[in-house]
C-alpha cells in the first residue's frame, strides 16, 4: 500500500474559507486520535492580489503569489497541492508548471460531485464570482459533459459579488443569508436541477436546508477529493 500523502493547501483566499475547509477535513477524516489525522501544511496567504481584478486586467496578477505559496508548500514537504478558492483555479496551469507536485482540482472535484448526485444532469445553476465566470472555469468543463449552465442575470450577479464581500467581512447575518438564498432560488426557477456553490464564501452562508434542490458545495467536494488523494493516492488532474 502507498503511504499516506501530506496535503499542501494554498489558502487564505479568504482565510475564513480556509478555516471552513480545515474544520471539515478534521470532521470527515474520522480520526480517533491525533495520530490518525492527516498531515496538512497550510500556506494561509491573504496578501494574494484580488483574483477578479487580476483576471480582468484591472489589477496586479495573482499568479506570482499563488506560485509562491505552491513553491513554499513544496519546500515544506507537501506531496500534493490543492487550493481553497474556485477563482484561483484560473491560475492552475501556472501553478502546475512551477512545481513538481500533483494538483487536486476543486473544479474537477465539484463537477464529479454534481455527476455523482445526478448522473443525468442537464441544467446546473452556477453561483460563482465574476473572476470565475470570466475564466470560464465551470462552463468549459460542464460543456464537455453537454450540461447547460444557468447563471444569475447582470443585476443578480452584482448582488452576488456584494454578498461575497460581505461574507469576507464576516457578515453572516440573516439578511445576507436570505439574499443568497434568493439568488439560488432564482436559478432553480430558471430550471436548475442542482445549485453549485462555486465560491468558497458561499457555503459559509448558504446551506442545503435553504433550497429545495441539491446544493453542491465546492468546499465539501474539495475536502472529499483531498482526503481521498491523501489516503488512497487516487489519480489527480496533474
Amino acid at each position: 500500500m502507498n503511504k499516506e500523502k501530506t496535503m499542501g493547501v494554498i489558502g487564505g483566499l479568504g482565510p475564513e474559507a480556509s478555516l471552513d475547509f480545515f474544520a471539515k477535513i478534521l470532521t470527515k477524516s474520522n480520526a480517533k486520535t491525533d495520530q490518525e489525522h492527516l498531515h496538512i501544511i497550510i500556506n494561509n496567504n491573504p496578501k494574494v492580489p484580488n483574483r477578479h481584478a487580476s483576471i480582468d486586467g484591472t489589477g496586479p496578477s495573482a499568479a506570482p503569489a499563488l506560485i509562491g505559496s505552491a513553491k513554499a508548500l513544496e519546500r515544506a514537504g507537501a506531496d500534493f497541492l490543492l487550493m481553497v478558492c474556485n477563482t484561483g483555479h484560473a491560475y492552475q496551469k501556472d501553478i502546475e508548471n512551477a512545481v513538481n507536485l500533483p494538483f487536486v482540482s476543486m473544479i474537477e472535484a465539484t463537477i464529479n460531485a454534481c455527476l455523482a448526485q445526478k448522473p443525468d444532469l442537464q441544467n446546473v445553476g452556477i453561483l460563482a464570482t465574476d473572476g470565475a465566470l470570466a475564466a470560464n472555469l465551470y462552463q468549459q468543463e460542464f460543456d464537455k459533459q453537454n450540461i447547460n449552465c444557468l447563471y444569475p442575470n447582470k443585476n443578480e450577479q452584482k448582488k452576488l459579488m456584494e454578498l461575497v464581500f460581505l461574507v469576507k467581512a464576516n457578515d453572516l447575518s440573516q439578511n445576507v443569508k436570505t439574499q443568497m438564498k434568493d439568488l439560488a432560488n432564482s436559478l432553480l426557477a430558471k430550471g436548475a436541477q442542482i445549485i453549485v456553490a462555486a465560491c468558497t464564501e458561499i457555503p459559509l452562508i448558504l446551506e442545503q436546508k435553504d433550497i429545495a434542490k441539491p446544493l453542491i458545495n465546492s468546499t465539501d467536494a474539495l475536502v472529499d477529493a483531498g482526503i481521498s488523494y491523501a489516503t488512497y493516492c487516487l489519480p489527480s488532474s496533474h
